[in-house]
């Protein structure tokens, strides 16, 4: 089916773009895309470390990247991106509880550092996690892009492309806890975390191999923005047109706002 699934290729910036048919065939190339990556690291070194998002952009991703077959889990070292703070893993938003069910429950990874947002000291919990970031070095990240363009938890009102630490405490904006509402994760925007935990966006951009999901038709808009407008933290997303290896996985709906692209 992927050799056949007929795929728009383009460029913004020095990030490539591809935009699939549907959200399933979207998720099938960024997990293949994944997978190829952590075992090219796997090749060069005892240890990957790779960075995992959540959300609703990433459940096609997760899935497919759990059944491929092949990857060397046992060396991988896996982190994400993100937590809310105060939120307990039995709450369905958690994205601990996310991942535990998507993925590490799946697959024996080496080891998986967990954000905990509960901590009775989450200024220490960001220090010990980027500490254990810098340790690792993560070769892959996997991530999306949030309607108000954020990258991780970095809404343009916090995100900092010069941001001198690499994990931190942020203050969740308006626009990414009205998200969090739509997708289902919270039945008010009231009910959303206003603080969360998040790698930074010089963090994010120092990991070698970028693979960004983002499907959907309430996608559409910011990617437009990630693609069109100018650099600036307004938009966090169009700093990724800066990065040396980044691919950009639409579909149909997500890309309805672009112009057309060869098809190949």
């Amino acid at each position: 089916m992927m050799q056949t699934a007929k795929v728009q290729r383009r460029t913004a910036g020095r990030a490539k773009v591809e935009i699939y048919p549907n959200r399933r065939l979207l998720g099938l190339a960024a997990a293949e895309a994944a997978a190829s990556a952590i075992r090219e690291a796997a090749r060069e070194a005892d240890t990957v470390g790779v960075i995992f998002a959540t959300g609703a952009s990433q459940l096609e991703t997760l899935r497919a990247l759990a059944a491929v077959q092949g990857i060397p889990w046992e060396k991988v070292i896996g982190f994400h991106m993100d937590e809310y703070v105060g939120l307990s893993t039995e709450h369905p938003a958690s994205f601990r509880r996310y991942l535990r069910q998507r993925l590490t429950s799946l697959v024996k990874m080496r080891e998986f550092h967990e954000v905990d947002g509960t901590a009775a000291d989450v200024a220490e919990v960001c220090r010990q996690y980027a500490e254990a970031l810098r340790t690792a070095s993560p070769r892959v990240c996997l991530l999306g892009i949030g309607e108000n363009g954020h990258l991780a938890f970095n809404d343009p009102g916090v995100a900092d492309f010069n941001d001198p630490e690499d994990v931190k405490i942020v203050r969740l904006d308006d626009a990414c806890r009205q998200q969090q509402t739509a997708e289902g994760w919270f039945s008010s925007a009231a009910e959303v975390p206003e603080e969360a935990i998040t790698i930074t966006i010089p963090a994010l951009l120092r990991v070698p191999r970028l693979i960004v999901s983002v499907p959907g038709p309430r996608k559409a808009g910011i990617v437009r923005r990630a693609i069109e407008e100018p650099i600036s933290a307004a938009c966090p997303a169009t700093i990724l047109r800066n990065h040396a290896n980044t691919t950009i996985y639409l579909d149909g709906e997500s890309a309805a706002q672009l112009p057309a692209a060869d098809t190949q």
